[in-house]
């Protein structure tokens, strides 16, 4: 049986991805060679990768508007150092609402400056902060736009008087916004658009050659934009189950119809959070993640016939990370809402049985 997955991570892909990705594993293109063992310079792979591009900006609404799309490797976490290796000159401002921000913030001081604009930590993150200005002199202003470990997302974005670079890795294609306010938006894909080995930057070229050092080439964007992401042996399979992924959005109707669903997703899950007496969520209301939900049970002597529950229900991943304790239903993209209801029924039948 399948199981209803509220894993923050790697996450559940749509089934018709999942039976396309597989039969590709043992005959990719009726080539009669597995998408595991094709040359990454052959034509059939150039093709995905130049469709994997094409639709990433398509989707995001930033086509012919001076933006590059890259799969690039080493996940999140590189993009930390890679951004500010690329723009950070003097100074870069940051806005701190989680362990991601924070460790970007690490790996930028390394280069130069850091001005953390504001910092939701004396809460341990459970808001987003409001009310901050940004720096004119910095280089770049970097935010994160949804924090998967305290299921915080932020609603709005500044208008920044200096250069936009956001995280998006979990939250990436799941809401309309105006994307072309962000020069630079990296995301891990093994959110919302993929497996796990394969991160996806949209950066404007027109930011990009502005730092006086010498960058190494694997961390230089404007290597990996000449090359085509080609630079170096790509990672063929998660790329090519990104492709298929965007391919399912695009087909569902893109972000705006995505986004219904997600909007309906998270409303089933934070009525019955706010409704059910046994059930607290952490984040403050007016920040709370559609992508998200992090609750606490109000009666911890009731946790493990909740954890009985819901396990027997056929729900996995629905522990919350160690930070916040508790529980977390990450409701990415490709999660039905089926698979929401049925974990409501059981936040349900906790209370009757308490």
């Amino acid at each position: 049986m399948k199981k209803h997955n509220f894993s923050a991570g790697p996450c559940i892909l749509p089934q018709t991805v999942f039976k396309e990705a597989s039969e590709a594993i043992l005959n990719f293109n009726n080539s009669g060679l597995s998408i595991l063992e094709i040359s990454h310079r052959s034509k059939d792979f150039v093709s995905v990768m130049d469709e994997a591009q094409k639709l990433s900006l398509e989707l995001l609404g930033l086509e012919g508007k001076g933006y590059k799309a890259l799969f690039l490797q080493g996940g999140a976490s590189t993009q930390f150092i890679m951004t500010a290796y690329n723009l950070l000159q003097n100074k870069a401002a940051y806005l701190n609402t989680g362990t991601w921000s924070t460790k970007a913030i690490k790996e930028a001081k390394l280069f130069g400056e850091i001005d953390e604009v504001a910092s939701s930590a004396d809460k341990n993150f459970n808001y987003i902060p409001k009310g901050y200005s940004i720096p004119s002199d910095a280089d770049y202003f970097h935010c994160t736009s949804n924090n998967t470990i305290f299921g915080t997302q932020m609603k709005e974005f500044p208008n920044s008087p200096i250069p936009l670079v956001c995280d998006m890795s979990s939250d990436i294609f799941s809401r309309k916004l105006d994307f072309s306010k962000f020069d630079l938006i990296y995301a891990g894909a093994q959110k919302n658009m993929g497996p796990a080995g394969t991160t996806l930057v949209i950066v404007k070229e027109s930011i990009l050659g502005k730092v006086q050092r010498q960058i190494p080439s694997m961390l230089d964007y404007q290597v990996h934009i000449k090359k085509d992401s080609m630079f170096n042996t790509p990672s063929v399979y998660a790329v090519y189950v990104s492709m298929l992924t965007l391919r399912w959005l695009k087909k569902l109707g893109g972000i705006e119809a995505i986004e219904k669903i997600n909007n309906k997703k998270a409303e089933t899950i934070y009525n019955e959070i706010d409704r059910n007496p046994l059930f607290k969520g952490y984040a403050e209301k007016e920040d709370r993640s559609i992508m998200n939900a992090t609750f606490t049970l109000t009666e911890p002597k009731l946790e493990d016939l909740f954890n009985d529950l819901w396990k027997a229900a056929g729900i996995n991943g629905l522990n919350g990370h160690r930070s916040v304790g508790g529980y977390r239903a990450s409701m990415y993209n490709a999660l039905p809402l089926e698979s929401v209801e049925i974990l409501v029924t059981v936040m349900k039948e906790l209370e009757t049985q308490a």
